[in-house]
């Protein structure tokens, strides 16, 4: 009887017997892409919490997830890109640009507050639409095509604004709304935080259950195979482009409601954070591979180190220095999970 058990053993388990640890935590990652993250942020909460006993008062842990929506917001757009295998520098800017459009159309032409959010939203989308039609039919490669717009849009949102900010008061309540504060037990968020949540809750919902999510991983994965199998190619890439530039228009109402105002000079570093918080998350830079969900787990991770070395007394530079480490890590980490995958 034993010996018949030891005949029907899964292939597979017997496979994963013979693995040495390190096989098997690659194993492990390659699987759960987001497990590593989610590790690091425990890690991390746990140690600064230890070196400062206000670091998890539910006062600093709001203000972190509000300092987060940002950032995080940008990050489902940027996850989208990447996962094609392409990258988009110009998040920021056109985020920044986006804003000043919804509340200067509002503040200085008197468009009302609903028309105004509208405005914003189709210039965003238009914004990405521009980003996808210069890598899909000039056939230029993405990181240039957004270097481009970043300086445009940065451009454009100068001579729009004349380089002032237009203040809280001048803009409708409805722009500001994201701002608006929510108490959830003992935590203190704001609507653009659950808005930010909202936008997670319903990329993972496409990317894993629609023909659209599936084709966004299979052209980041291996372009040539895709359009072989039938897949629009530039189509897929097209709509991704069109999709985050709506997500970012969608950040900058966030923003807005965030800060309190419009700014021109408003999130100077939201291009790179955005892509720290990709990378950190555990999608690849080579496309294919990754789940929306780690690039929150990411934003936490760059929000919760910030926040927690701020507390400890450690200097900004150094801040900024330990988010560059977890950057080089993070993409060392999967350039291994790929080369060990081969």
């Amino acid at each position: 009887m034993s010996d018949v058990q030891a005949t029907t053993v899964d292939p597979a388990e017997r496979l994963l017997q013979r693995m040495t640890p390190v096989q098997r935590v690659h194993a492990i990652l390659h699987r759960y892409p987001a497990l590593s993250p989610a590790v690091v942020l425990v890690l991390a909460a746990v140690v600064l919490g230890s070196l400062n006993n206000r670091f998890f008062l539910p006062s600093n842990l709001s203000l972190v997830a509000q300092q987060v929506a940002v950032v995080g917001g940008l990050a489902v757009g940027q996850t989208l890109i990447i996962l094609t295998a392409g990258i988009d520098l110009s998040v920021g800017a056109i985020m920044v640009f986006t804003s000043i459009v919804m509340a200067g159309s509002a503040a200085n032409f008197g468009v009302p507050g609903p028309l105004a959010l509208v405005l914003g939203l189709l210039v965003g989308t238009l914004a990405g639409g521009l980003n996808g039609l210069l890598v899909t039919r000039l056939r230029l490669p993405p990181f240039i095509v957004t270097l481009g717009t970043l300086n445009i849009f940065t451009a454009l949102t100068l001579l729009v604004s004349n380089g002032a900010s237009i203040q809280g008061k001048d803009i409708p309540d409805l722009l500001q709304w994201t701002g608006l504060p929510i108490a959830i037990g003992p935590f203190r968020l704001t609507t653009g935080v659950l808005l930010m949540l909202a936008m997670y809750v319903i990329a993972t919902y496409v990317l894993r259950n629609t023909a659209f999510g599936r084709h966004i991983y299979a052209v980041g994965d291996d372009r040539e195979a895709a359009r072989l199998a039938g897949i629009a190619v530039n189509r897929i890439l097209l709509s991704a482009y069109l999709a985050a530039g709506f997500i970012f228009a969608v950040t900058a109402w966030i923003l807005i409601g965030r800060v309190g105002a419009a700014s021109p000079n408003a999130a100077t570093d939201a291009n790179l954070d955005s892509i720290t918080a990709v990378v950190i998350g555990g999608t690849s830079l080579f496309g294919g591979r990754g789940l929306i969900v780690g690039s929150l787990l990411g934003a936490l991770i760059v929000g919760v180190f910030r926040n927690g070395l701020a507390l400890a007394g450690v200097d900004v530079l150094y801040q900024t220095l330990v988010v560059g480490v977890l950057v080089i890590v993070a993409v060392a980490t999967d350039q291994w999970i790929r080369r060990v995958r081969a």
